[in-house]
């Protein structure tokens, strides 16, 4: 990580394109040309891998199928198949069969995690009841079972995120077995990521917590690989020399608990507002585009609805810039760049209508070998300018949508009173207003906002008081059970700690656009406030500031320091390194979202030379949360 250390996106992007090369680094056939193969993946591989390599680059690798296990496939014996699959039951029976069946020429077989010895062994038989032996060239347990979403960002599991999700680690009748299977399956990915990156964490961690129980697992995992000199996938060799600064990386485990409002705030961030209020995951957001009336003999009836996907990728340079950016920006930046675009078509028109010229006197000859080599630039230019029509078109759709759901459900305002009540700011108006404002935002809306208050308030509101605020709730078509799982949750956090403070700095609001953009523009943005972000530092960004930075704060005192290299497990909060951090990971057990990792980036661009990586067992957004807090509520 340190020189940038090959950001954790292009490591396992870097595993990915190994395997798919049969695992070694490069395979052409004489003809200089990629060996032509299949990839059969299962919906673990296939979320992998998505994010990471797009249709084109599979094809450049040779890859001209792509299939899931489970799916139907047609035999094609004269071309190799790349497996890529979890090690479950049902995959290898459909492996074995597979080769009964004699699909392929031959099979490389790539356990995204490792495969145990049993399952091996079926693997075997199988190969030798088929007489297929020969043709299976090559068994790897890859160590890739975490999904990274940007350079510096992964989640653990898209499929069966339920399986690891806040409410199953929360759920008051969880047995300790099924605690135990969850927690394998956090570690088993946590394991496969510190692989895939090369490098053994300290690790900390807050005590009597599920964090703890996953920090305890990973520690006694890696301290085992450790031990096991042959077999270690920690050797001097996997890490890149020179990758890492002679210093390990730092892991902070983090309980989703020690922050509920952050995952419920409205936000203002570019990505943030995408993933908040659009459908969007896996770096892809589906977009439903109504096309108008149209008139049919019954009468106008509203056009069908077309569904769009656009991906939101590394590769698109708007995006990069401008996914932490506050959406007032982004639709001014929107509109410079579409401002821009058009300049430069209207430039090529010119000089198109300029060739035409007649005549042959001299001006008009030296003026046309003049314009020949403007011409020439702008017809190189050409492609560039398609791709730049591509994503202003994608972004002026992405962020007309978005500023749809602002104004229906006035987001600015929620988003300007939440972030008052979280810095203690005084209010300019009755929270019983907005609730019962039938034009302010949805149910869900005024939940959120509610929850937020009611966790962010020293004392809680008195018995008539919420009686009141539940009525108004309950009149604007709210749910309360999240509201019953969170007073439980407040009883239980006041005995363990005071409520997590959210720093006393807030947002100040522009008033209305300055100037209203273009009218010629798609964001009239009159009406929404132009709220400009100020940097306070979220309970999960403060967190990682005093270990990363080594600082006395009573908050992190007593968290667990453990080091999986030192021979002999010592649990003690007294770390052995006094050194402040230069790379650190952030990983939330129960759930993370965009808003926090957008908080982590904030703050790490003023640190000189050190990285950070945000992490979590599932990302939601706020509609997701509730839900889990509804079902937790309901018991």
């Amino acid at each position: 990580m340190a020189a940038a250390a090959a950001s954790i996106r292009e490591r396992q992007t870097v595993a990915l394109k190994r395997m798919l090369n049969f695992n070694v680094p490069h395979v052409k056939n004489s003809t200089g040309e990629p060996v032509w193969k299949v990839l059969i993946y299962d919906r673990f591989g296939q979320d992998i891998i998505s994010p990471l390599l797009s249709v084109k680059e599979l094809r450049d690798m040779g890859i001209t199928l792509h299939l899931l296990l489970h799916s139907d496939r047609d035999p094609i014996p004269d071309v190799p198949a790349v497996y890529f699959v979890m090690p479950t039951e049902e995959n290898i029976d459909r492996m074995c069969q597979d080769l009964r069946n004699q699909l392929y020429e031959s099979y490389y077989l790539n356990f995204i995690s490792a495969i145990s010895r049993s399952k091996l062994e079926d693997i075997a038989n199988a190969a030798l009841a088929a007489s297929a032996v020969t043709q299976v060239a090559k068994v790897f347990d890859q160590y890739l079972n975490f999904i990274t979403l940007e350079n510096d960002m992964f989640v653990l599991c898209n499929q069966n995120k339920e399986l690891v999700s806040y409410r199953a680690i929360n759920r008051p009748d969880i047995t300790d077995t099924e605690m135990e299977t969850i927690m394998d399956t956090i570690v088993d990915s946590l394991f496969c990521f510190f692989v895939t990156l090369g490098a053994v964490p300290i690790i900390r961690c807050s005590r009597g917590t599920a964090a703890d129980m996953v920090a305890v697992k990973l520690d006694k995992k890696l301290r085992e690989n450790l031990r096991d000199a042959r077999n270690s996938l920690f050797t001097g060799d996997t890490l890149g020399a020179g990758q890492f600064s002679f210093q390990r990386p730092l892991l902070v485990l983090i309980d989703r608990n020690i922050d509920l409002a952050t995952p419920l705030h409205h936000t203002w961030t570019y990505q943030a507002l995408v993933h908040d209020v659009l459908d969007f995951h896996l770096n892809r957001v589906n977009l439903e585009e109504s096309s108008g009336t149209e008139n049919s003999p019954a009468g106008a009836r509203p056009k069908r609805k077309n569904k769009k996907s656009y991906d939101l990728t590394p590769v698109d340079k708007f995006w990069q810039q401008h996914k932490g950016s506050p959406f007032p920006e982004v639709a001014e930046s929107v509109q410079q760049e579409l401002e821009s675009y058009r300049a430069q078509e209207d430039e090529v028109k010119r000089l198109k209508s300029i060739m035409g010229l007649e005549g042959e006197d001299e001006g008009a000859i030296s003026m046309l070998s003049d314009n020949t080599a403007k011409l020439t630039s702008a017809v190189s230019s050409l492609p560039e300018l398609l791709e730049k029509k591509r994503l202003i078109d994608l972004h002026t759709n992405v962020a007309t949508a978005v500023l749809e759901h602002i104004k229906a459900r006035k987001l600015d305002v929620y988003f300007e009173y939440e972030e008052k009540i979280m810095s203690k700011t005084t209010l300019d108006k009755s929270l019983l207003d907005i609730i019962s404002d039938p034009d302010a935002g949805t149910p869900e809306d005024k939940m959120r906002l509610f929850l937020i208050y009611y966790m962010s308030t020293q004392q809680a509101p008195s018995e008539a008081d919420l009686e009141q605020y539940k009525k108004a709730l309950t009149d604007a078509g709210c749910n309360l059970n999240p509201l019953q799982y969170i007073k439980q949750w407040k009883a239980f956090a006041k005995m363990a700690s005071a409520p997590a403070s959210y720093g006393n700095t807030t947002t100040k609001s522009m008033g209305l656009l300055s100037r209203v953009m273009n009218t010629g523009s798609q964001f009239v943005m009159e009406g929404v406030k132009n709220l400009v972000l100020k940097q306070q530092n979220l309970p999960v960004t403060r967190i990682l500031d005093n270990l990363m930075e080594m600082k006395s704060n009573p908050e992190t005192d007593d968290y667990r320091y453990l080091d999986p290299k030192m021979l002999r497990g010592n649990d003690s909060s007294v770390p052995r390194n006094k050194n402040p951090f230069q790379e650190a990971i952030v990983f939330v057990v129960g759930g993370g979202n965009y808003i926090e990792y957008q908080n982590l980036v904030d703050y790490i661009k003023g640190k000189q030379g050190k990285h950070i990586l945000y992490g979590c067992s599932e990302l939601f957004n706020a509609t997701q949360f509730i839900k889990q807090l509804s079902q937790l509520g309901q018991k």
